[in-house]
Parts: C-alpha cells; sequence; structure tokens
C-alpha cells in the first residue's frame, strides 16, 4: 500500500456511542472510514449525523463471517476496530446464547477474516471491565485475573484471549483495550448513567415525577466515551501490540452519579428517586476501578474530561434533547 494514499479503517459497531465518536476521531485525522452495520437492523443513525456523508456504510453481520470477508476485501484496511457487541448486560441474562455469538465467537469470525484477506492490517478489540466482575485485587490492572459475573463478561473473556491466541499463533498486530465505563450524551438510555441524566432533566423540565434505579451502592469507574476512543487509536500506532487497562481510576457510586445530576438542575435528588428491585442485577459486580498507569506512560493517554465534567454535560444534553 503506498504511503501517499489514505489510511482507511473499518468500525463495526459504528451505530454505537464509541463508534460514532471513533469514527469522528478518524475522520479528525483524515482516515478514510467504513463502518460496518447489520442489514436487519433497525437501528437508525442519529449517533452519525454529523459525519454519515463522510463515511462508507458497508453491510455485514458478526454472525456471517463470508459478510466480513467481502466487507475487508472492498475496504482493504489499514486499520480494524471490533466495537460490536451485544453490548447491555442486563439483557445478556434474558439473551446468555445470544450473547455469547456475537460478544464471543462474533470476535473469532472478525479475526478469522483478517487473517485470511488482510494480515497487515492492524486489530483492535474492544474488551471490558465487566471481565473482572467479581474482582480479585483493586485496582485492576491488564494482570488481574478475570472473574466475570454476567454471560456479558464471560462473552467478553473469551473475545479478549482469542485475540490473544491470534496475535500469538499468527503474527496479527491485535491488541485489547480493557475500558472501564465510559459514557457521553450518546449513551442509551438503557444505561443507569443516562437513565439519570435524562430523569434529572425531564424532573426539572416537569415531564417526569420520578426516577427508580436499582443498586445505589454499586461503584463504577466511569469515563467519557470521546476520550476513551483516542486511546483505541493510539493503541494501534505502537511498535508492538499490547493489552491496555483504560480508566480514570476513581470510582464513583451511582448515589454519587445522581446527586451530581440533580444538584446541576437544582432538585434534592431525595425528592425523586425510588429504589426498585426489578433493576439489581442477579450477581453484581461490586467494585470496578482501574488502574491506567500503563496507558499513561506508554500511549501518552490522558483524559479531558472529569466524572462531574461528564455528568453535567449528559445533564445537559438530555435538557436540550427535551426542550427541542
Amino acid at each position: 500500500m503506498s504511503s501517499q494514499s489514505k489510511r482507511r479503517a473499518v468500525i463495526t459497531g459504528v451505530t454505537g456511542q464509541d463508534g460514532s465518536y471513533l469514527a469522528e476521531f478518524l475522520l479528525d485525522k483524515g482516515y478514510e472510514v467504513f463502518g460496518v452495520v447489520r442489514r436487519s437492523s433497525t437501528e437508525r443513525f442519529e449517533r452519525l449525523a454529523a459525519v454519515r456523508d463522510r463515511i462508507h456504510l458497508v453491510h455485514a453481520d458478526l454472525l456471517d463471517e463470508s459478510s466480513l470477508v467481502r466487507v475487508f476485501k472492498e475496504a482493504d484496511p489499514h486499520e480494524i476496530y471490533n466495537l460490536a457487541a451485544q453490548s447491555f448486560v442486563p439483557t445478556s441474562w434474558q439473551e446468555p446464547v445470544l450473547t455469547a455469538e456475537f460478544t464471543g465467537v462474533g470476535v473469532t469470525r472478525v479475526l478469522e477474516a483478517v487473517r485470511q484477506v488482510c494480515p497487515e492490517a492492524r486489530f483492535y478489540q474492544a474488551s471490558s471491565s465487566e471481565m473482572f466482575g467479581k474482582v480479585r485485587e483493586t485496582p485492576q490492572t491488564e494482570d488481574t485475573p478475570f472473574y466475570p459475573r454476567s454471560p456479558y463478561g464471560v462473552a467478553k473473556v473469551y473475545g479478549h484471549y482469542i485475540t490473544v491466541n491470534y496475535r500469538e499463533s499468527y503474527d496479527l498486530y491485535a491488541c485489547s483495550g480493557i475500558l472501564f465505563n465510559h459514557e457521553s450524551p450518546r449513551r442509551g438510555l438503557e444505561f443507569v448513567t443516562r437513565k439519570v441524566t435524562h430523569a434529572a432533566a425531564a424532573i426539572k423540565l416537569g415531564l417526569q415525577k420520578e426516577l427508580r434505579v436499582g443498586n445505589l451502592d454499586a461503584r463504577r469507574d466511569w469515563g467519557f466515551a470521546g476520550d476513551y476512543v483516542e486511546a483505541m487509536w493510539l493503541m494501534l500506532q505502537q511498535d508492538q501490540p499490547e493489552d491496555y487497562v483504560v480508566a480514570m481510576g476513581v470510582s464513583h457510586t451511582v448515589g454519587n452519579c445522581i446527586e451530581v445530576a440533580f444538584n446541576h438542575v437544582g432538585l434534592n435528588w431525595k425528592d425523586f428517586v425510588v429504589q426498585d428491585k426489578r433493576f439489581i442485577r442477579p450477581a453484581e459486580v461490586d467494585l470496578l476501578v482501574g488502574d491506567a498507569s500503563k496507558a499513561r506512560n506508554n500511549l501518552g493517554w490522558q483524559p479531558k474530561v472529569n466524572f462531574t465534567q461528564l455528568i453535567e454535560m449528559m445533564v445537559d444534553s438530555d435538557l436540550e434533547l427535551l426542550k427541542r
């Protein structure tokens, strides 16, 4: 490939939160971007609204290896980012086999297609802090043993290790980012942070009476998705492929998240929040907090948005959305 030509990247899961931020990030870097979408998808493209006319949308499915082979032949990519998954943890208990197919075995199909079509391409796998689950040590590093506590977490562990296996077996440039929770105004409404910020905005505007949540004491290490996609890109720019934890290194409770959101609109959260057993997971992940020293030292990665700024940004976005 001539160095004169634009760098080309394929993103699976391009219509998701991370996919849309990554597409924008790569376009700003001058890449030609191919975004994989499922033909059966009822997925709308509002997250891509700003860049839809600048990327190539191509049809493929993680359940169908031949479709991935076709896309890689067409795109001839330098970089491949596998962000597609069944990514909502509670759904993974309702659809454990489908979650395993997409989030676990789907990674193997992508890697097989890479091996056959474009073995020189650099591959990024979206691993997850949910792999740590019932944590063996705090904070969690690249060397912390996995103990997943959901079908989603189990599937992600498979995806993680099959990536390591292809790297070691076939000498592919393949790496995983073990990303801790990362949110944004583009987060789906089913996720707790967005549910909270949307409710705070709706209650402030008189459109909603209360917010029902599960475990207020569940702790997460939350960062901004826009910062985290930069770490993905940096991983593929190194001499050697390695796996990295990407995290803020600070944990907050769901209660903290609620407090910041409601304070931002001048409300006392205790007047509006109701705990509801229906939203408590069958097996909870207690304390996820990541140590991203390796990413900071080796990649030079620095997050720009802190927890309070993130939640306030999301509340402001939801206020705008609901006013429209």
